[in-house]
């Protein structure tokens, strides 16, 4: 039968020496490593993004909409002076 767990042509997968205890529990440095690399990975899809024509309209699309919000700010400020 091929594929069962006793297959020598399909070992089980290799874990890393020390990243997990007898009792299966994951250690510390693992746990952050694997924190830490889903975070760099998660940084690297925001630039991605960030430099994408889609992701450069959108932020532009954004900063355009916050400088409209404070440009009606203002306008309303001040007709609320000249009352």
């Amino acid at each position: 039968m091929s594929g069962t767990p006793n297959d020598p042509e399909h070992p089980p997968p290799a874990v890393a020496e020390g990243d997990y205890t007898e009792g299966g529990v994951p250690n510390f440095d693992y746990v952050r490593d694997r924190i830490e690399n889903r975070f760099a990975t998660s940084l690297g899809a925001t630039e991605l993004a960030e430099s994408t024509p889609e992701g450069r309209s959108l932020d532009e699309q954004l900063a355009e909409r916050e400088r409209a919000g404070k440009e009606r700010l203002e306008q309303i400020r001040r007709s609320m002076r000249e009352k």
